[in-house]
């Protein structure tokens, strides 16, 4: 499974995956220090951690890969 982020920051300096990990972490309603890129820096596609409670974010990310939603 895969959620699809969307940002309009550039991919330089870092403000794209910046922006990735502040709109994930809205999404999953976490604190911004709680998400972290572990794969994929440099690149397009990205696997990232989630710190929290597993059920909820488990329940969140189900939700997530419902409908588009923007927030």
């Amino acid at each position: 499974p895969r959620l699809v982020v969307a940002v309009q920051a550039p991919a330089v300096d870092g403000k794209a995956n910046s922006a990735v990990l502040k709109e994930l972490s809205k999404a999953f309603e976490v604190r911004r220090r709680d998400v972290q890129i572990v794969f994929g820096e440099m690149v397009r596609d990205k696997r990232v951690v989630i710190s929290g409670n597993a059920d909820a974010l488990a329940a969140r990310f189900e939700a997530l890969c419902g409908e588009p939603t923007l927030f």
